[in-house]
């Protein structure tokens, strides 16, 4: 075989390699599973608990069961009234605690059919941390809205 010919044959196997690895890429790339209902949940979500022209800090993000989500916000010191609601399917529900992670206990949501706000207040040194914990069903979406507390 000429050397014409070998490099034939060698560019050929390259070029199906190449092509053979990129398709192994393309189809070994992640699944996004989508859920239909998050999108009319987080409608819900933002209905239930609306934007406030004097809220500081607000949220919606979908969540997986199971999932762990922590929100910071920068704010300034005083007190500020925290709102929070979920909305998801049966039995879904989540886990809201104030501070590092494990410190305490804290409230827990029943996400199903969404249902008020539930409202609590904190005081601030400059910076809130909010751990949500997703339980085993799921997904859900969570709100969340920050307001300072008027004296």
């Amino acid at each position: 075989m000429g050397d014409r010919a070998r490099g034939v044959v060698l560019y050929t196997c390259a070029a199906l390699l190449l092509a053979g690895g990129g398709v192994w890429w393309v189809r070994a790339a992640p699944r996004q599973v989508t859920d239909s209902r998050i999108a009319q949940w987080q409608q819900d979500a933002q209905r239930l608990l609306p934007d406030d022209d004097e809220q500081r800090v607000a949220g919606t993000v979908p969540l997986a069961a199971g999932a762990d989500h922590e929100v910071v916000a920068d704010l300034d010191t005083g007190e500020y009234r925290v709102s929070v609601i979920c909305v998801g399917g049966a039995e879904s529900q989540v886990r809201v605690s104030l501070g590092d992670a494990g410190t305490d206990s804290g409230r827990g949501l029943d996400c199903e059919g969404g249902s008020e706000p539930n409202n609590f207040t904190v005081g601030t040194a400059g910076q809130l941390r909010m751990n949500v914990t997703v339980g085993a069903a799921g997904p859900v979406v969570f709100r969340y809205s920050l307001l300072p507390e008027t004296s």
